[in-house]
């Protein structure tokens, strides 16, 4: 398989902040994943794979068990497509208006919510003479992307229509569980019961589609009522588990040491001095902040591994930089700070994860790795 990669996911290491993304976890976490579905897996890499590199990991999820891959938006598909992919691509949240006529002509199935979507689809089909291969979306409890069950039987029916014109054909239809990563919660035996009269209602009208998908990261590990012929894999793929039954990070996010000071007891530290030395102490400055997607509100919680020990992150963090703590523990410029990584080590204390700072920060793990700025170099397909 041929991969383009974009120029800030290509391997590059300089003397800045590194994001390096791990894809032997990648494939591992897709091996495990494409064990434990009962149907095929799709690997979602919506936002730019989690922030891991879209081509990238969606390569590595397809030589690793994967089948579909899945995005949001068709620019996100098309992207892929340019990057040499050619696997089953679905995309599903899209304007009335975007430019279906595109993504039929590169091969990329459409997520269908509603019947202005559906009517929009079957112009663009009209247009090109390429047939549009969609999935209909029922909302099966989430009440946002989908059609309402309500109004379900008339998009069924109007998407028959569109079949027997030769201009749609229907191949998959696909919903979403609200309360997945809670295994007992009530809403998901709602959210089966709905998709499963959902298909009902969809053969009734006389489609026949051949994937139908209710399972993401969490019901795929730990629902196997829900996983029907495919499963939507998305954090799973990059180690992060919604349920807490598996995980295997790929990501380590590291910074250098620019400037290293010794302080008196009493000074503060940052705007507003939010931080004040108890005691003589020495400080290191790492050159990244919120803007590089560090979390605010992670302050005075944070930690970073430093000199083989985890300091902490004092004073406010800023838009560029954030001030550790070292205390009396010998450290130079250049010395490598691990912001967060895989975890526990062979040998001494384990970095932070990207748990702990989705943890101090009052946020989830999709929000942190999401958020990594465009000033910190990728380093793509090294080892944990």
């Amino acid at each position: 398989m041929t991969l383009l990669l974009p120029e800030r996911h290509r391997t590059d290491h300089h003397r800045g902040p590194v994001l390096e993304v791990h894809l032997d976890a990648v494939a591992a976490n897709t091996r495990l994943l494409a064990a434990r579905t009962q149907g095929a897996l799709m690997a979602v890499v919506k936002a730019d794979g989690l922030g891991h590199g879209a081509a990238a990991v969606a390569a590595t999820a397809l030589d690793s068990g994967a089948t579909w891959l899945g995005v949001t938006s068709i620019a996100e598909a098309r992207a892929l497509r340019a990057a040499g992919l050619r696997a089953p691509l679905l995309s599903w949240l899209n304007p009335v208006d975007a430019d279906h006529a595109a993504a039929l002509g590169e091969g990329i199935d459409l997520g269908v919510p509603g019947a202005a979507h559906l009517a929009a689809v079957g112009r663009a089909a009209r247009r090109t003479g390429v047939r549009a291969r969609v999935h209909l979306h029922l909302d099966t409890g989430l009440a946002r992307d989908g059609a309402a069950p309500a109004e379900w039987e008339s998009l069924c029916r109007r998407a028959r229509r569109l079949e027997r014109q030769g201009l749609v054909r229907v191949v998959g239809v696909t919903g979403h569980l609200a309360c997945a990563d809670v295994p007992d919660d009530p809403a998901n035996e709602r959210g089966r019961q709905t998709f499963d009269r959902g298909l009902v209602v969809a053969r009734a009208a006389g489609l026949r589609p051949e994937v139908h998908h209710l399972a993401a990261t969490a019901a795929t590990l730990t629902d196997p009522s829900s996983h029907h012929t495919l499963s939507r894999v998305g954090a799973g793929l990059v180690g992060i588990d919604p349920s807490g039954s598996t995980r295997s990070p790929a990501l380590t996010l590291s910074a250098p040491v620019v400037a290293v000071r010794s302080v008196p007891a009493g000074t503060g530290v940052g705007y507003g001095h939010a931080w004040v030395a108890e005691r003589r102490t020495t400080l290191a400055l790492l050159p990244l902040g919120y803007a590089d997607g560090l979390p605010r509100a992670a302050s005075g919680r944070a930690e970073v591994l430093l000199g083989a020990r985890r300091c902490r992150v004092v004073g406010t963090i800023s838009m560029d930089q954030v001030v550790v703590d070292v205390g009396d523990h010998p450290v130079g410029c250049g010395e490598v700070a691990t912001v967060f990584g895989p975890g526990p080590a062979a040998d001494g204390p384990p970095a932070p994860t990207v748990a702990d700072w989705a943890r101090w920060a009052g946020t989830i793990e999709h929000e942190i790795v999401t958020g990594i700025g465009p000033r910190v170099t990728h380093a793509v397909g090294g080892a944990r």
